[in-house]
């Protein structure tokens, strides 16, 4: 449907959305793999000072195909009517090497409309490191089990980057969980990026698949230093890069495991089978969708939003002057704004 028409989505009445009551888990103590520094723990501690707030919500562990999974839940102390509960619960999916915790601006606002809930992928965040190939695949059945263990009514779906991806994949294949979808950003498969260049890539990636460089390059890429000057070369503000932002990426990569899992990750990212054509999933999507980009993106030229918005007169394409990857954090106002605009009128 165009994105200047309006349609309106009947829902038979439902009580109100399931409180997550699931397994309280225990938050692990910040022990380092066996092959990493641990002067380097001590050091992000010491000299970052952060502590998750009650703006990231109620964090718990749901133990999903026996793999740890974190995430989190926030209603209004404001919101006193049923029909707050009626409302499509949102469920917010995270960019690569990120977790929930990149949505510290976004929770508590968007709450004030409806319950909202945020998971960290498997692998990501304060979910379990696990040693297995990864894939948008089993991101997306691990939505899908959340969904049927939290949720049981469609839901606003929002995700950002490699989230968009998998937010995308569990819209067309599970049509039934997803009344809306927001992707801010949304990145090509390597099928995508060009023969020639897929080739390239491909060979580099699996000259440097080797744990044995690997590990190295691990260490390296998980120093706070090396992550901050990362992310403020990334930002439109560098402002916004601060030491919760930072502490938010460097945390997950101290647990036991993170080493292994990140080669495992790599190895996965190599392979054509780690997620679908975003231009075959896209045609699929039978639901109002909103594709917000930064004009200013250096991770994911906007070229590519700029073509595949064309693929679905379902979506709705937005672009935005003078903003970049974190537009949700940079100007997490305006990202609130466009949500509740569109959803007003689609």
């Amino acid at each position: 449907m165009p994105h200047n028409q309006s349609l309106s989505i009947d829902h038979p009445p439902l009580p109100p959305i399931l409180p997550p009551t699931l397994h309280l888990g225990r938050q692990l103590d910040g022990q380092l793999d066996g092959q990493l520094d641990g002067q380097l723990g001590a050091h992000l501690g010491a000299h970052l000072g952060v502590q998750l707030g009650a703006h990231l919500g109620e964090q718990r562990f749901w133990y999903w195909r026996g793999w740890r999974i974190r995430y989190t839940c926030l209603t209004s102390a404001l919101a006193t009517t049923p029909d707050y509960y009626h409302q499509p619960p949102l469920l917010l999916l995270h960019g690569a090497g990120s977790s929930l915790e990149q949505w510290r601006e976004n929770l508590s606002v968007f709450a004030q409309e409806r319950p909202v809930y945020a998971l960290d992928l498997l692998g990501f965040g304060g979910s379990q490191k696990v040693a297995t190939a990864l894939s948008t695949d089993l991101w997306v059945a691990q939505v899908a089990d959340f969904w049927h263990s939290f949720l049981r009514r469609p839901m606003l779906l929002l995700g950002h980057s490699l989230g968009a991806a998998v937010a995308l994949q569990v819209t067309a294949e599970h049509p039934e969980q997803v009344a809306r979808l927001v992707m801010l950003t949304l990145p090509p498969d390597r099928q995508e990026i060009g023969n020639a260049a897929a080739k390239v890539g491909a060979v580099v990636e699996g000259w440097f698949a080797s744990p044995v460089l690997l590990r190295p390059l691990f260490r390296l890429a998980r120093r706070p230093g090396f992550i901050r000057s990362v992310l403020r070369k990334l930002h439109q503000n560098p402002d916004r890069v601060d030491a919760a932002l930072i502490d938010g990426f460097v945390r997950p990569t101290l647990e036991p495991g993170a080493a292994r899992m990140f080669c495992y990750l790599v190895k996965s990212r190599t392979s054509t089978q780690f997620s679908p054509m975003t231009q075959d999933l896209i045609p699929l999507v039978k639901v109002p969708t909103l594709l917000i980009w930064g004009k200013c993106d250096r991770v994911i030229p906007i070229a590519w939003g700029q073509y595949i918005h064309t693929l679905n007169t379902q979506i709705t394409f937005v672009q935005v002057e003078n903003a970049g990857h974190f537009f949700y954090d940079e100007s997490a106002a305006d990202l609130h704004d466009l949500v509740a605009q569109w959803l007003t009128n689609s």
